[in-house]
């Protein structure tokens, strides 16, 4: 049998959990639709915020939905929900990226684990995306290890990078932020998904007060989201030299295993946040196909790299804006 009706404060709490996930350029692709009757939230890609330019096959914006069905998971366990989800069910309709089942019944499919994923609940409200120096405090190996262990619980392998992979992709770093900055198209994209607080009130996006201090070296693993304008005011310091950077990998390269790449990103920034490890990105590199494949340690590398994960102790990001629910839930009978 059923479980009672999900009331609306659950289900709105469960939504809004979703959308603190991170997405390229907080664009928020997403939306969310509960059937009352059958008890099921579908998740869809909200394609108007896809971003052609710097994601034209739709990884990022996969990815970025992924994450948000990761925390929508991580929600309904803390609320005591058994969950059956189901990836891309509808193969000819591909805005249709999940289903997630609350409530099943007891012989159908349940969400394992759901005590392990309760636990990564308070993380959601704490995670935010820091683009501030870290010290030089490295991560300990048995945090890694967790750490590890969150993306395999998905599906995903994520390692962070050895010392000579390390000089490699920083380099791959650098040159991506020279083709981004060479490319009018890119930049112009990206520029529309940054906000002058100044004069609006955002609700998605990277809000100028997110950018974080610029790099006096001019060579750091984050994204410089001011790109070629300079920011009146903004203090210039000296970024680790050496980042701590893991790659996270999926075994394939579809739309199901971006989803799931998304969902391990996730679970393993949840994951730091509970262990007071501060995370950015560093996508850069990833976004031209000529720099992504180079990614893979020439050594040990498997897989189709996915993210680009910086990792270390220093302040946390600040709060980004989010959608009003209204605008990304709609409730059915």
């Amino acid at each position: 049998m059923l479980t009672e009706a999900l009331d609306d404060t659950t289900l709105a709490d469960l939504v809004a959990d979703a959308t603190a996930a991170p997405s390229m350029h907080n664009a928020q692709p997403w939306l969310f639709r509960y059937g009352r009757c059958s008890r099921t939230i579908t998740l869809r890609a909200d394609f108007e915020r896809a971003m052609p330019e710097a994601d034209p096959s739709g990884r990022s914006l996969h990815i970025g939905c992924g994450a948000a069905l990761l925390n929508l998971r991580v929600s309904a366990a803390h609320h005591g929900l058994d969950a059956a989800t189901a990836l891309l069910p509808e193969p000819s309709d591909p805005a249709l990226l999940a289903t997630v089942r609350l409530g099943v019944r007891a012989d159908e499919p349940r969400e394992p684990a759901d005590g392990v994923l309760a636990v990564l609940h308070p993380a959601i409200k704490d995670r935010h995306t820091s683009r501030y120096p870290f010290s030089g405090q490295p991560v300990p190996d048995g945090v890694r290890a967790h750490l590890a262990d969150a993306a395999r619980a998905e599906g995903a392998d994520f390692a962070f990078l050895t010392p000579i992979h390390l000089e490699t992709v920083l380099g791959l770093i650098r040159d991506a932020e020279g083709y981004d900055r060479g490319d009018p198209a890119r930049e112009a994209e990206q520029q529309r998904w940054t906000r002058n607080t100044r004069s609006e009130a955002p609700v998605d996006g990277i809000p100028d007060y997110a950018f974080g201090p610029h790099d006096a070296t001019e060579r750091a693993a984050t994204r410089d989201f001011a790109g070629t304008r300079v920011v009146p005011g903004r203090a210039r310091v000296l970024f680790e030299s050496r980042p701590q950077l893991a790659l996270l990998s999926t075994p394939g390269d579809h739309a199901t295993d971006w989803l799931r790449a998304g969902q391990a990103l996730e679970r393993v920034l949840l994951t730091a946040t509970l262990h007071q490890v501060s995370t950015s990105f560093a996508t850069q590199p990833l976004e031209w196909p000529d720099l992504r494949w180079v990614l893979r340690d020439p050594v040990f590398g498997t897989g189709h790299p996915q993210m680009l994960i910086r990792l270390g102790y220093g302040p946390n990001g600040p709060c980004t804006p989010r959608r009003p629910l209204n605008d990304v839930l709609t409730i059915e009978p």
